[in-house]
């Protein structure tokens, strides 16, 4: 999955969790940014975002995350097929 798909589909989780249609995913998309991102809708995010890429994420991956655009890399490393 390209980076332009992850931000699409992950746009469309954020109108979701957010109840917001006018939310657009960019790299520098952070908590302050979004009205009603706070430690519970953090937590529906993410478990959205679980299931709406097929993923499953250690609470170590998502601690330290600073923006979208790191969200966007993990995710992306997760979805990724492994080479051998």
């Amino acid at each position: 999955m390209i980076q332009s798909e992850i931000y699409a589909k992950l746009t469309d989780v954020f109108r979701d969790v957010f109840d917001d249609d006018d939310i657009v995913a960019n790299p520098d998309t952070t908590a302050a940014d979004i009205d009603g991102w706070d430690s519970l809708a953090h937590i529906r995010l993410v478990l959205t975002v679980e299931k709406a890429f097929g993923v499953k994420f250690a609470a170590s991956d998502i601690v330290g995350l600073k923006d979208v655009g790191e969200f966007v890399q993990l995710i992306g490393s997760r979805s990724q097929p492994t080479r051998q």
